[in-house]
């Protein structure tokens, strides 16, 4: 038996972070769905489509391939069209496009088969917005991971402002809260907590306390 794993949740609320050390804990495969999905936005952004024209952004997609690949000490890598873009994929522009042209059901429809495929040859832990409601609507076990809208900010200022990046944190906030607007309203599989996924509110919680509360929930549930 293969077990899978969902967490879904806002932008920013530490999803990728937790998911991984949740994974390397369980010796699960470690899935970044969102990575993906920015991967396409990338495509895009370099072809100058805009993210709005639904038109333009089907008409490429059957010549996208995005595909996950592993380095020497097992860091996932995002592969787009052959050629690695991990480290380009994590800037505010491509977080923004992939908000937008995520909620494009030909976008979507690119990665789900390569999602669903993975969690049924590997054990699974898989992130992003609508994985417990549509990508792996049996996973074992579902979390809802969000965190305030300013605690959110607050932490990419720092990730961002760590890479010497210049950033506003009121307009970082800006953003997030606009990104949770076009998640939550998308006609296409929109961000909203599972029915039987366990909410966990990380604002006031470290990166340990959230990954230790989430391996206590997952061993529980398979005594």
């Amino acid at each position: 038996m293969h077990y899978s794993i969902a967490i879904d949740g806002p932008a920013g609320a530490g999803k990728s972070t937790i998911a991984k050390r949740i994974a390397s804990e369980l010796g699960f495969i470690y899935v970044d769905t969102g990575a993906m999905y920015r991967a396409m936005a990338l495509y895009f952004l370099r072809k100058g489509i805009d993210g709005h024209d639904t038109q333009a952004i089907e008409a490429e997609c059957p010549g996208i391939k995005v595909s996950l690949a592993y380095d020497e000490e097992g860091k996932q890598q995002v592969i787009l069209n052959g050629e690695n873009v991990t480290p380009y994929i994590r800037t505010e522009e491509v977080g923004n496009m992939a908000s937008v042209t995520a909620a494009i059901p030909a976008v979507r429809a690119a990665l789900l088969d390569l999602q669903r495929g993975m969690a049924e040859t590997s054990d699974i832990l898989m992130d992003g917005r609508d994985i417990g409601t549509h990508v792996l609507p049996g996973a074992f076990l579902k979390i809802y991971l969000t965190a305030s809208p300013q605690v959110r900010a607050r932490r990419r200022y720092l990730e961002l402002t760590e890479k010497g990046e210049t950033c506003d944190l009121s307009q970082i906030e800006h953003d997030i809260i606009e990104r949770d607007r076009q998640d939550m309203n998308r006609e296409i599989a929109p961000l909203k907590q599972a029915e039987d996924a366990l909410l966990v509110d990380s604002s006031d919680m470290s990166i340990e306390e959230v990954a230790d509360a989430v391996i206590a929930e997952f061993h529980n549930r398979k005594q």
